[in-house]
Parts: C-alpha cells; sequence; structure tokens
C-alpha cells in the first residue's frame, strides 16, 4: 500500500525528529506553520516558533516518539496516535496534523493524554 502524500509527512517527521535533526524537520513546514500545544499552554508560530518548540521539546527533552496509529481525515489531514520517550520519562499523546497542497505543515495540534 502506497503511503498518502499526509502520511508520508508525518513519517518523515518523526524520524527526523528521532534523529534529533531540526534542520531537515523544518523543510518539512511551510513558513507560516504553527504548532499549538494545548500541554504546554502555547502556542508556536512561523519557522522560528516551530524552530523554539522542536528544539525545546524533541532535542531538549531527548524525544523518541513512536507512531502508534494513524488516522487519515483526508488528503491534508490526520490525526497521529504518539508515544513519547525521554528524559521526562513516559507520554502518549496526539498530533493533529494539516498540510498545505504543496505538501507542507501548515498546522499541528499537539497534546498529550
Amino acid at each position: 500500500m502506497k503511503d498518502t502524500d499526509i502520511e508520508k509527512v508525518i513519517r518523515q517527521l518523526i524520524k527526523a525528529l528521532n534523529a534529533f535533526d531540526v534542520k531537515t524537520a523544518l523543510t518539512l513546514f511551510a513558513a507560516d506553520a504553527v504548532i499549538d500545544d494545548i500541554s504546554v499552554g502555547e502556542t508556536f508560530r512561523n519557522k522560528s516558533g516551530v524552530r523554539h518548540y522542536l528544539e525545546k521539546f524533541f532535542v531538549g527533552y531527548n524525544t523518541v516518539t513512536k507512531l502508534e496509529s494513524l488516522e487519515i481525515i483526508s488528503s491534508k489531514q490526520a490525526n497521529a496516535q504518539v508515544d513519547f520517550t525521554g528524559n521526562f520519562g513516559h507520554e502518549t499523546g496526539a498530533l493533529n496534523v494539516l498540510i498545505n497542497a504543496d505538501g507542507l505543515i501548515i498546522g499541528i495540534d499537539a497534546h498529550l493524554d
């Protein structure tokens, strides 16, 4: 079965994050992307905000993300259930990912369970 565009983007994002490769991860985001993480009570806007988020919560905490399941809502939206481990211990959560027509992430709504 061929990955959908949204699935491919999510898998690429997780692969880059698990390698602590912020530079590659940022190539997956549109310039005006927004990450809204209710678990930390903050919204991160544009590439500089996304970079800050990735560096703080993924690189800074040595976070390893495992994709548990993926619900494809449309060709441009999916909900990823994920398992996080790192310096903080273990958490599960969800990433609701939106991509644009160019296949770039324009939004992620993130939360821990």
